[in-house]
This record gives C-alpha cells, structure tokens and sequence, in this order.
C-alpha cells in the first residue's frame, strides 16, 4: 500500500531581503577582499530576486559565535516547524492527535533535544509518537527525508506520519569569512520551512518509486565545513558539470528500476540549487531554457532554502491536485543524487 500525500504547506520567516541590498551589503562587508568586484555580479546571476530571513539584514552585520547562532537556529526553527504543522493540521482536516509518527530534517543548526521533540512538548503531540530526526542530507533532504517518511507511513498502514523540514541557511552567514564559497553562499541561501501529512488511508496523489545515488569521491564537492563560530559552506564548481554529464544517466538507470518510462512522467518538481544547475537540469531533461519554470520563479522569490526549497516548488505546482505523474528531485551532499514519483490518477 503506497503512502498518500494529504497535505503540503510551507512558511517563511518575516523579515525579507531584496537581493539588491543584499549585494549592496556585501560589497561594502567585503570591500577588503581582492576578487570582491568579480564576485558581486554572482548576485545579479543567480536568478534571485529576494530571500526570507529570520533575522533582520542588520544582524549580518555583526560577529557571531556558535552560542548566539545555535539559540537563534532552534527558537526560529520551532516556531516555523510549528506554524507549518497547523497549516498542514488545517488542510488535512486532523488534530495533534491523530499524528502518530513525525520526521524532521534539517542540516543548518544543531539541537538536543532534536527538533522533533522540541515540537512535540511545544504543540502538545502524542506521547508514545514515534519520532526520527534527520540531520546531513542538506538539499537533498526534502526529497530523501520525504521517501523516508513514506517508508513509516507504508511499514504502518493506517497511521499519519508527520514530515517536516526546516533550513535556517542565512544563519550560518559569517562576515569575516572572505571565501569565494562564502560570496556564493551569501547570494544564494534564504530561510523556511515546508511540511508534509502522509498516510495510506486518505485522498491525494500516491508516493510510489523512491531511489538515490551518491556519486564516488565525492565527499568534497558539497557540505559544510565547523569553523570557529559557525557552520562553513562548501561548494565545488563542478556541480553543474557532474548535473550536465550524469543526472540523465542517472535519472533513466532510476526509471528502468522502477520500471517507468521516461515518457510517463508529466512534469519535474526540481530542487533549484542554482541558475547554472537548472541550465545543466533542464539540459538533462532535454527542456527549453526556462522549461523548469516553477523551479525557477521559487528561486527567485525564496532563494535556496536547501532541503524545503522542493517542497514549495511541489506546493507552487499544486501537485496534491495535479494529475498524472510528477518526478521530484534534488542533490545534496555526498555528493548525491534524490529521486521520488508521485502518481495522482484523478
């Protein structure tokens, strides 16, 4: 018995940053840096027109220590966790306790107690709720933590498992930090959440084919790096390259498994990591430039959210509505490949 999908919301924290001022910002935080004039057009390219922010813009501005990031990450993130959760509540016409199972992924923070059972003593959840905290799988985690998900709903048949996923990216901003990753992050990373109810009892399209792959040597093209006050990007500039040169080899070894045409999937719910990775995605999936188009504008309105950024791509799709079968996808590190099919008969 596939899992089904009953309800798919996100949330954003309120303070929003426009990218022209965040590259205003960044041209004066920087102006020491000797490449800093080459770099700033990255703002203008990366197909961003704004990003959310749980903090004000001015708070960037400052120094900050893991302590002082750490409270910030875990008080915005339950908050976040929680307004998704009603939402999801809302939509799927259930209470607190009705969910029996719950699965949070988010790699921008640390908390312990994890997020799960900060939400559960927060919202009142069930006692005996059976809870998994995932931790690491960064942008690919909306799609893998998601799969996983449909694996508790699928070993319960019956029950209501609880997805969600938070990623406080613009926290791990640190101004002292002149890399050329850290420019990139800096242009690239906005803040959010999304959220999915899953059960094998209820209306909505189905989760059906899920698959991986993690490509060999790969462990330093994506991920984060522990300086001393703070989380550390870490980007290749490969990327796009190994998207242009495997994702289709990939994605139709993904298809003969599962026994699925490359003709029967009726559209692509892709996480928009970057411009260059879409171009290279849309290549792959021999597309016309501009063919992922809800892939882009989310870019454009959130920036990379990481591990959400997919789930409000699927939501701007309305994929609880849409017929036929919709592919997701994303990367993240290790460096890995996330595949999952959603098939909606109506």
């Amino acid at each position: 018995m596939n899992p089904r999908l009953l309800a798919l919301k996100s949330a954003v924290p309120p303070y929003v940053i426009a990218q022209n001022q965040a590259a205003h910002y960044a041209r004066s935080l920087f102006a020491e840096m000797r490449d800093i004039a080459r770099l700033i057009p990255v703002f203008e390219n990366t197909g961003i027109r704004r990003r959310h922010s749980c903090v004000p813009i001015e708070w960037y501005l400052g120094d900050h220590g893991w302590t002082d990031r750490t409270q910030l990450y875990i008080e915005n993130a339950v908050n976040l966790l929680e307004t998704v959760t009603r939402r999801l509540l809302e939509e799927a016409k259930l209470q607190t306790g009705d969910i029996d199972s719950i699965v949070v992924v988010s790699t921008t923070g640390i908390a312990t107690p994890s997020l799960d059972a900060l939400l559960v003593e927060r919202m009142g959840l069930n006692r005996d709720i059976k809870r998994l905290p995932i931790f690491g799988l960064g942008c690919a985690g909306g799609v893998t933590g998601l799969a996983r998900a449909a694996d508790l709903a699928r070993a319960h048949p019956g029950s209501k498992v609880l997805f969600l996923v938070v990623e406080l990216c613009a926290l791990t901003f640190r101004k002292n930090d002149i890399s050329k990753s850290n420019i990139v992050a800096t242009a690239l990373f906005g803040d959010g959440a999304a959220g999915a109810i899953l059960s094998t009892d209820g209306e909505g399209p189905a989760l059906t084919a899920a698959g991986e792959h993690t490509w060999p040597h790969s462990l330093d093209v994506m991920g984060w790096d522990m300086a001393e006050d703070g989380l550390k990007a870490r980007f290749a500039t490969s990327i796009p390259g190994l998207v242009a040169s495997d994702f289709r080899a990939l994605l139709d070894e993904f298809l003969a498994r599962n026994a699925i045409a490359r003709g029967d999937i009726d559209a692509f719910a892709c996480h928009p990591g970057g411009a260059k990775v879409l171009d290279a995605l849309e290549d792959a999936l021999d597309m016309p430039r501009g063919g992922l188009k809800d892939s882009r504008s989310i870019l454009s309105d959130y920036g990379n959210m990481s591990a959400a950024t997919v789930l409000f791509v699927a939501e701007r799709m309305d994929v609880r509505k849409k017929a036929g079968r919709t592919l997701l996808t994303a990367l993240g590190p290790g460096f890995s490949a996330a595949f999952l099919m959603l098939v909606n008969e109506r």
